[in-house]
């Protein structure tokens, strides 16, 4: 079960992010220490922010035919999850895009895929775990993957298919050399 205890949209034009928004969510629930220590977010923090179904008109006016980005299926789940929890419509969107998935195929050779991993990697800023850097981060990576592969988003947007995995020419990528 995943909760919301925020969300952050960055929004992007010719690769570079141009605006964003953020809001804490109070999820109305028990929280694991864990990912209290993680992202910083306990109940404290969240005990005046709105619910999910008062954040939710924000995010469908953002969110709403928008193609999206982010680094693994993970926020996909989280965004379907808690509309299916609010028991709400989930939020429509034209395309999916899987920023890890993209970073797998664009440098095959990296250690690993993982966003501060790719952030260092390309010397890019990041406070990892903040819902709105994690969002300008993957944008950042989409943006460079793009520039790697040599396709334009809409090239990538134009394939086949809700939840975008791959660009054309994908299955040529090189394989990680074996240890």
């Amino acid at each position: 079960r995943v909760l919301f205890r925020s969300i952050g949209i960055a929004f992007f034009a010719g690769g570079k992010m141009v605006d964003g928004w953020e809001s804490l969510v109070n999820p109305h629930d028990e929280f694991n220490e864990f990912n209290v220590a993680l992202h910083g977010i306990g109940p404290w923090t969240v005990a005046r922010a709105p619910s999910w179904c008062e954040v939710l008109p924000k995010v469908l006016s953002l969110l709403n035919g928008a193609a999206v980005a982010s680094h693994t299926d993970f926020d996909r789940g989280a965004l379907t999850g808690a509309c299916v929890r609010a028991a709400v419509p989930a939020v429509a969107y034209s395309k999916w895009i899987d920023t890890c998935w993209l970073a797998r195929r664009a440098w095959p050779l990296l250690p690993n895929h993982k966003l501060p991993t790719l952030a260092r990697s390309f010397r890019i800023d990041y406070r990892a775990h903040d819902a709105l850097e994690d969002a300008r981060v993957a944008g950042e990576v989409l943006a460079l993957a793009l520039r790697e592969r040599k396709i334009t988003i809409g090239e990538l947007l134009a394939g086949p298919g809700n939840h975008i995995t791959g660009f054309p020419g994908a299955a040529k990528a090189r394989k990680k050399p074996s240890r």
